[in-house]
């Protein structure tokens, strides 16, 4: 289909579609109804399970939902008082002289993205702690009373003019948890004052705004407060791509609520381009792993309208729409998912010794698995406090990129024989279906190898409707199924191991209505030397091994891993220098303690990213002495059976004195410990603890007090450093604060360091 018969598509698809119910109504009842396109489609009570199928396949994407799909990858920047206290969630209190900052290169930043194929930032303008990085009129608990610049400092006004200059879209992340207008005794959160109408923005003298607009909302302090901030935003930096709200809350009070519906009245009139997440707009993708569920559909179902909700629960589920899910709703809204994650350990950052950074492969992994699962792709690079991006962080961002645009930059159907409205690069075309012909081939000039092969369904006009596919390869004179998978959507990414031929061949096996596609591609994925994993296991010998590759599917029976790795070396260090060709061959398991082993694999001269794992000391020997109780299957040896996936856990509302006390089995030097919790279970998170030691088991002397931030969120491993060493056989760990409120306390793993 072409331009030019472009606006004949609505009666062209009406006779088609009538066309097909005559002819099959008596197989298809779903498709007895023809719907026009809408954001949001309401469930009628008469309605059959067929007729909200064929409903669901009518709900469409909005301009600015649809442009949020298109950016595909994108940053997130978490910067604040957190990068210099090296906490996860502040208390709000913190002296606004913590964030000392000296230098700040936002122009790093941009090229950074730019290099690695984002097309928009989100920064935390303020973070839960209530500290602004813009010159806020209405708090002075931000940069203005910061040392950044003699308090003159203003992050907004900096990135801003980076992004115009780089092509990167501005989103600003303003949190409407405000721990400081919490905790501070004048503060405005959840002060019980009076619903009035009020003018937005309130105006503060010598501070005039450029822009005249003015709003009146009944609203209470802190709604004011926080309209008066989304104004500012709004309308002094720029245009405004993307609003997001979180859904945290360290804290509450006052019962205070939020006027969601305000807000987007605001947003509206200022940014109309920008996108909201955690509201109407997107949605979290339901973890901060950078997890991708097989099967995205972006057609919610929604007890209550979504346009006059105030409040979206998160949606977390691995079932998040499928046809019974859409059974259980009252409403179908398009709301594509976000799938967020760190480079980093943690949000923000803290340190380059102890907090990893994801590697390359991992990055492209999550690339391909989010934007190619019907997603997107939103990826925090935390600044350092020096106000860059830090070397590893910069080096994984580009190499990404490279990745991205080497496989991707180029269509391998360039010049191949098929439908030519899904082998252009015009946006305004797209092929319809015949009900009857649901197969569609390519054929290239000559043979070329392929690993990947994109899909596009055209959700901007028609919605998502693809359920089921199938494509297959033109292999020694037959047909040969490469891979089986779901939905499409707005882009589906099929991964699988690399074939050599010059016919493709993709099968739609079912569908919501009538398919309706946009744009295919083959590519080819470059292999190379795969990520490497290290273990220790519980006698204290160390393995490193090539992890699995996430493809589902395994051709003629062999292990695609296998066959990328022939020819390759695992090579590693214990000195913590970095791995090359030269350093040790890995042949066998070995011993190794307090240290940290990194290692590379090596195929055809090309060298691999380098995997690290921390190591403290041996624990064939420890005894668990005694601890304050546990669970049959939760024993408490196995928070040092070096397994990460077992874990001791406490009854729950049984001990209020929590702990637990190890032998060491020889008197032991120590000056750090590791906490890891449990990966699979939320609850039991300790946040505080303290850390005793004693010679004799019996006699206890305190070390020190230790707490860890936003492990819910975040359930990694987490290394705290005592501020003098000190010798002991027997350590002890009694919790004082355990994560969520919960009253059962879980430990997977405890490592203690020379």
């Amino acid at each position: 289909m072409t331009k030019s018969t472009f606006k004949k598509v609505p009666s062209i698809l009406k006779l088609l579609t009538l066309l097909f119910l005559i002819g099959s109504c008596k197989e298809e009842s779903k498709k007895a109804l023809f719907y026009t396109t809408q954001n949001t489609i309401k469930i009628d009570e008469d309605d059959s399970r067929d007729s909200i199928i064929l409903k669901a396949a009518h709900v469409v994407p909005t301009k600015n939902q649809m442009n949020a799909l298109k950016d595909e990858f994108i940053a997130f920047v978490h910067f604040g008082p957190n990068t210099f206290t090296k906490l996860e969630w502040g208390n709000g209190m913190e002296d606004p002289s913590v964030f000392n900052l000296k230098n700040l290169d936002t122009d790093q930043w941009c090229r950074a993205m730019k290099d690695a194929g984002m097309k928009k930032v989100i920064i935390t303008a303020k973070h839960h702690d209530g500290f602004v990085l813009w010159q806020s009129r209405y708090t002075k608990h931000g940069v203005m009373s910061s040392p950044f610049q003699n308090g003159e400092g203003d992050i907004l006004k900096e990135l801003s003019k980076s992004c115009e200059k780089y092509g990167i879209k501005l989103g600003v992340y303003l949190s409407p948890a405000d721990l400081y207008q919490i905790e501070n005794k004048d503060g405005l959160y959840g002060n019980l004052s009076e619903y009035t109408v009020r003018t937005i923005p309130r105006p503060v003298e010598g501070r005039p705004f450029e822009n005249k607009t003015t709003f009146e909302f009944k609203v209470d302090d802190y709604n004011e407060y926080f309209l008066n901030q989304l104004f500012e935003l709004l309308t002094e930096y720029g245009p405004i791509d993307e609003v997001w709200f979180d859904g945290a809350h360290p804290k509450r009070k006052g019962g205070q609520q939020y006027k969601y519906r305000d807000w987007k009245k605001l947003i509206t009139a200022l940014a109309p381009n920008a996108v909201v997440f955690g509201k109407e707009g997107t949605r979290w993708c339901g973890n901060e792993a950078g997890a991708t569920r097989e099967t995205e559909w972006n057609i919610i179902p929604y007890a209550e309208d979504p346009r006059t909700m105030n409040l979206f629960a998160d949606i977390t589920g691995e079932d998040v729409a499928s046809v019974d899910k859409l059974m259980e709703g009252k409403y179908l809204h398009y709301q594509p998912a976000e799938t967020n994650t760190s480079i980093r350990e943690g949000w923000f950052y803290r340190n380059e010794d102890e907090q990893k950074v994801r590697n390359t492969d991992d990055v492209f992994d999550i690339y391909e698995r989010s934007v190619g699962g019907n997603s997107i792709f939103l990826l925090n690079i935390p600044p350092n406090r020096e106000g860059k991006f830090s070397d590893k962080d910069v080096t994984v961002l580009k190499e990404t990129g490279i990745r991205i645009n080497e496989t991707y930059g180029i269509d391998l159907l360039e010049n191949a024989k098929g439908p030519a409205e899904l082998l252009d690069t015009d946006e305004d075309t797209f092929l319809v279906l015949d009900n009857d012909e649901l197969t569609l081939e390519f054929t290239l000039p000559k043979e070329v190898k392929i690993n990947r092969f994109t899909i596009q369904e055209d959700v901007k006009r028609h919605g998502e409707r693809i359920s089921r596919h199938a494509l297959d390869a033109w292999v020694d004179g037959a047909w040969q199924e490469l891979v089986l998978s779901t939905n499409v959507g707005y882009k589906r990414i099929l991964r699988f191991p690399e074939v050599t031929t010059n016919k493709l061949r993709l099968r739609i096996l079912d569908f919501r209505a009538i398919p309706v596609l946009q744009n295919v591609a083959a590519h080819y994925y470059k292999t190379r030397p795969p990520v490497l994993e290290i273990e220790r296991i519980k006698n204290g010998m160390v393995s490193i091994a090539p992890v699995m590759a996430d493809f589902k599917w395994n051709p003629n029976g062999e292990n695609p891993a296998e066959n990328l790795n022939k020819g390759m070396k695992i090579v590693y260090t214990t000195n913590g220098e970095e791995p090359n060709e030269s350093s040790t061959v890995f042949s066998k398991p070995f011993s190794f303690a307090n240290g940290t082993v990194k290692a590379l694999a090596i195929i055809n001269q090309e060298l691999g990213s380098v995997a690290e794992l921390s190591l403290g000391l041996q624990k064939n020997n420890w005894k668990a002495v005694k601890a304050s109780s546990n669970y049959e299957d939760h024993h408490v040896n196995l928070l040092f059976d070096e397994n990460k996936d077992s874990y001791w856990l406490s009854k729950e509302g049984v001990d209020e004195d929590q702990y637990v006390t190890l032998d060491l089995g020889d008197e032991t030097e120590i000056s750090a410990f590791k906490y890891t919790p449990p990966s699979t279970i939320s609850t039991g998170m300790i946040e505080k603890g303290i850390i005793y030691s004693s010679m004799d088991g019996i006699h206890w002397q305190v070390e020190e007090t230790f707490e860890f931030g936003n492990l819910i969120n975040n359930p990694t491993g987490r290394l705290f450093k005592f501020k003098k060493s000190f010798s002991t056989r027997y350590v002890k760990l009694q919790v004082i604060e355990i994560a969520g409120g919960n009253s059962s306390a879980a430990i997977a793993e405890l490592d203690f360091f020379k």
